[in-house]
């Protein structure tokens, strides 16, 4: 169970997805799920630091440089089919 629960003043606060405690720091780089300190790691490598729960470790480690080359890719791609779209309408136009 994640997400906000209140407590004893009726102000929520985020509890860990992992282990359950109040005290969850913020939320996963790559899942967004909260997570306190003890259930996560700082991601490897980049200007950034990123907090990655555990359970994201597990299935690819804590590095992020794949998820930004993945972003590079699809940025790529649209400018690819902008590029294929530009020149298709100047070759109609002759």
């Amino acid at each position: 169970m994640s997400g906000l629960s209140p407590v004893d003043g009726g102000l929520p606060t985020a509890r860990c997805a992992i282990c359950q405690r109040r005290d969850a720091a913020g939320p996963c780089a790559r899942c967004r799920k909260s997570v306190c300190g003890d259930c996560c790691e700082l991601s490897t490598g980049g200007a950034t630091t990123f907090a990655v729960c555990l359970s994201c470790v597990k299935r690819g480690g804590a590095s992020m440089s794949r998820a930004w080359l993945h972003l590079v890719g699809w940025l790529g791609l649209i400018v690819a089919v902008l590029v294929g779209v530009g020149a298709a309408i100047m070759w109609l136009r002759r």
